[in-house]
């Protein structure tokens, strides 16, 4: 939840700062808003994902960009507690006793581990199927985040393209009058800050987002392939929960020792 509300606690900060700024200075919401440079970042921007990565990269921005805002952090001391809870079940009873107790794992990929020791998989087999799924993840993660990283660099190239097109047709009225020139060249640079505020404010942002998810995932998932190894190894659960606790920051592993 802290995550979540992260995130969009930034964006809003962001949007008031730049805009409050702007208003302060005596800026307006009729000079800021206009149609046409709107359309060449935003419209240009999503043009040129298009011809870079398809309808299939343009259709997964929205979806991505919801993610981005709504993903909660891993709950990995939560998964570890069920992990021991399983390795004393297992101890206990067998291994087979555990597969009614797999929702304790709350995520996908833990589930998965265990069931595939269940199955008979061994230390080796496991090790390759969890690298290969922590590949292919990893594939897919980094290909998400570059569509924005991309989008971050063209924003500000379609802004730029916008006060060129704007101080043209300011240029080709010139001799009229002043005050209207004026205008026009004010007019001109809103595309620039419209792509410059797209691409830090919004594209960018969201690329280092979904990097660090990835990388909060990633972990999760090497925690949960630790500790399948071992208890497919049949450790004691007391050496499990030490192993396991030393692979979280330092501050939690703190927290749970005073917790004991």
């Amino acid at each position: 939840m802290l995550k979540k509300s992260g995130s969009v606690f930034g964006l809003v900060l962001g949007v008031v700062s730049i805009f409050g700024a702007f208003f302060i200075e005596g800026g307006s919401a009729k000079a800021l808003f206009l149609i046409a440079p709107l359309i060449i970042v935003f419209g240009g921007t999503f043009a040129t994902v298009i011809m870079g990565f398809g309808m299939t990269g343009f259709r997964k921005v929205f979806t991505l960009t919801k993610l981005a805002y709504s993903s909660e952090s891993y709950e990995i001391e939560k998964m570890i507690n069920g992990f021991i809870f399983i390795a004393r079940q297992a101890r206990t009873n067998g291994l087979l006793s555990i597969e009614k107790e797999l929702h304790r794992l709350i995520y996908h990929f833990p589930q998965k581990m265990i069931r595939f020791i269940l199955d008979g998989t061994n230390g080796e087999g496991l090790e390759i199927i969890a690298n290969l799924e922590m590949k292919a993840m990893s594939d897919r993660h980094n290909s998400n985040a570059f569509i924005f990283s991309k989008m971050g660099g063209y924003a500000p190239t379609m802004g730029i393209i916008g006060t060129v097109m704007g101080l043209i047709v300011t240029l080709a009225n010139a001799g009229g009058d002043p005050n209207q020139l004026i205008h026009s060249i004010a007019t001109a640079f809103i595309a620039t800050l419209w792509g410059i505020f797209s691409a830090n404010i919004i594209w960018l942002p969201i690329a280092d987002k979904l990097k660090q998810w990835h990388l909060e995932e990633i972990h999760m998932m090497e925690v949960a392939l630790e500790a399948s190894l071992e208890i497919q190894s049949g450790e004691i659960p007391s050496v499990i929960r030490s192993r396991l606790i030393c692979m979280l920051p330092q501050k939690d592993q703190e927290r749970i020792m005073q917790k004991g």
